[in-house]
């Protein structure tokens, strides 16, 4: 199957960033209509000191460049996704994967709120509009979009949505989110 978008189709990239553990990775695959293209290594011994596991003392895996995937979101409009490290050794990769991208998805594990402040940061300096996804884990305690939101000190035009990362349709609407701030964001200008 041939992934690149027709003439008559409008290819958008868009970055999903976060903190390490976040689900970043888990996103990309839940929705990409192709087999995403995935960089992940197994932590090891040497990740020890260096990669913070509190709260997420099961993962196993890391991405060390990024991940890929698309996805169609209705005829017309086809998205290719960029998930971004989310550890900060791997930060000098981001303004390459940042180039040309017309939005973000930041997602946020509330059990390590503050892992998301460096990925806000970014897109916040860089003018790049962006949403808060907020993935579900178990053990994790709900908050309310507002909750987040003064967490985090967002402008309120940021909308913040909760979400699935390993639900396609929960990823889906986040995903028609950001294309509705974006375009809010754009008409702005």
């Amino acid at each position: 199957m041939d992934s690149r978008p027709s003439e008559a189709e409008l290819a958008v990239k868009i970055l999903v960033a976060g903190g390490f553990g976040a689900g970043k990775t888990t996103l990309v695959g839940s929705v990409s209509e192709m087999r995403p293209l995935r960089t992940e290594e197994q932590l090891t011994e040497r990740s020890v000191g260096v990669d913070e596991l509190t709260g997420v003392e099961q993962k196993r895996t890391t991405t060390v460049a990024m991940d890929f995937g698309r996805i169609t979101l209705r005829t017309g409009l086809v998205l290719y996704l960029f998930g971004t490290p989310g550890q900060d050794r791997f930060w000098f990769m981001w303004d390459e994967l940042a180039e040309g991208a017309l939005g973000a998805v930041v997602l946020v594990d509330t059990r390590r709120l503050a892992d998301c402040f460096a990925s806000i940061d970014y897109f916040e300096r860089r003018g790049l509009p962006f949403i808060i996804g907020v993935n579900t884990f178990e053990g994790g305690k709900p908050y309310t979009p507002d909750d987040i939101r003064v967490a985090l000190d967002l402008d309120p035009e940021i909308p913040v949505i909760n979400c699935d990362a390993r639900s396609r349709e929960s990823t889906r609407q986040v995903l028609i989110t950001l294309m509705g701030h974006v375009m809010t964001a754009m008409a702005r200008r």
